[in-house]
């Protein structure tokens, strides 16, 4: 007697495939990466036009931060590539900005140093704990994003176009003290998180559920980033 289709194996519950490499979260994430050299050269090359394209690169590079995050999660598109790439892509682009304004002598090297320090800290600690879970973006961590991105845009606008020294400066200090406030908050969760029992199937594949269908592993369904993309942002 041969089986129905209800009683072929795997039947019973829907199965969840696990996305292609290829999609279109991952590559915004790529193309953020291939701005950060654009941005800088655009940088470097000086004058009024250069510093605008510069601008534009980098504001074009920090809006497909948040919609890489967002379409991956509204379409279950996160992958292995977009939880390691995606962080990495995030420090890259604001490391690259921060770091050449300190060399182009328009901002504190230790302006710089400090951010750059808390950004490479927490990134260190999501993949220390990332079996353990993934640590959900603060609102914080998303207002500090925001303050960074609109504090590299004011150092980067023009001469001509950009509003007093002090407007400048006053945004990046907020920027520097939020940034460096939910660095610490990020710790002391992370230390929590590490201190507690590993979430149950951690790994970076599903587990195999009965009937010979996938599971799902939620806890990592999120793309890791500047707070802007959600969950497994940092915080």
């Amino acid at each position: 007697m041969s089986a129905t289709p209800a009683d072929a194996p795997g039947q019973g519950t829907p199965r969840h495939d696990a996305p292609g490499l290829v999609n279109i979260a991952n590559m915004l994430t790529v193309v953020r990466i291939l701005l950060v050299p654009v941005f800088v050269l655009c940088l470097f090359a000086g004058g009024t036009g250069w510093r605008l394209a510069a601008l534009a690169a980098f504001v074009v590079a920090s809006f497909t931060d948040l919609l890489d995050g967002k379409l991956a999660r509204s379409r279950g598109l996160v992958t292995d590539f977009g939880k390691i790439a995606d962080p990495i892509a995030d420090k890259a682009l604001t490391g690259a900005a921060l770091i050449s304004l300190s060399v182009l002598g328009e901002l504190p090297g230790w302006v710089t140093a400090l951010i750059l320090l808390r950004e490479v800290g927490v990134t260190v600690l999501r993949f220390v704990v990332i079996r353990r879970g993934v640590i959900a973006a603060s609102q914080g961590g998303k207002l500090k994003t925001l303050l960074q991105v609109a504090a590299i845009c004011l150092y980067v606008l023009p001469a001509s176009l950009s509003p007093p020294a002090a407007v400048r400066e006053v945004v990046m200090a907020v920027a520097v003290v939020v940034t460096l406030v939910t660095g610490a908050d990020y710790v002391v969760r992370a230390v929590h998180l590490y201190r507690g029992p590993a979430a149950s199937g951690s790994g970076t594949h599903g587990t195999h559920g009965t009937n010979g269908t996938h599971g799902t592993n939620d806890t990592h369904d999120t793309r890791g980033g500047n707070g802007a993309n959600g969950g497994g942002a940092d915080g």
